[in-house]
């Protein structure tokens, strides 16, 4: 894998306003149960090595159940999540991956029956938050692990 810049040090005001950004959605409606399915299973999608391993020891440090995270890859089969977390999870998917005539009725109709307008609100700028995250942390290969201290990552004791 070859060297990239590091967006960080070459746009730092646009980083800080996204970190403020994100740590702003973190504090909106959503659970964080459902916000750590979320940003793992768009990161899975979007293949964010950096973003699977960060949200991954997040949820662990929050108390996710390890087999649960295991199961997010395959929600669908897994009878581990609630009619809530898998509306989430539906709508991370469409989302993450726009089909060609937009979000079906029933998708919507489904989501929408589990969350309030402000939450489905809050939920979808989540989706936007980790959509971003993933494309920056992918365009730049940005190594798994590497935030582990400044982020205080290295709790989750999966080394």
């Amino acid at each position: 894998m070859s060297q990239r810049i590091n967006y960080i040090q070459q746009s730092p005001e646009l980083f800080k306003k996204f970190v403020d950004f994100s740590t702003r959605v973190k504090d909106g409606t959503i659970e964080q149960s459902i916000h750590d399915l979320v940003t793992i299973r768009a990161s899975q999608m979007n293949g964010c090595g950096f973003c699977v391993d960060m949200h991954v020891k997040e949820a662990r440090i929050h108390g996710e159940r390890e087999l649960r995270i295991h199961h997010v890859a395959v929600w669908r089969e897994s009878t581990l999540f609630a009619p809530r977390e898998r509306a989430a999870l539906a709508w991370t998917e469409i989302l993450t991956r726009l089909p060609e005539h937009g979000v079906p009725d029933d998708i919507y109709e489904k989501v929408r029956g589990q969350f309030s307008e402000k939450e489905l609100s809050d939920l979808t700028y989540a989706v936007m938050a980790i959509n971003g995250w993933n494309r920056a942390n992918v365009a730049f290969n940005t190594v798994p692990g590497s935030a582990d201290k400044a982020f205080g990552l290295d709790k989750a004791n999966l080394a």
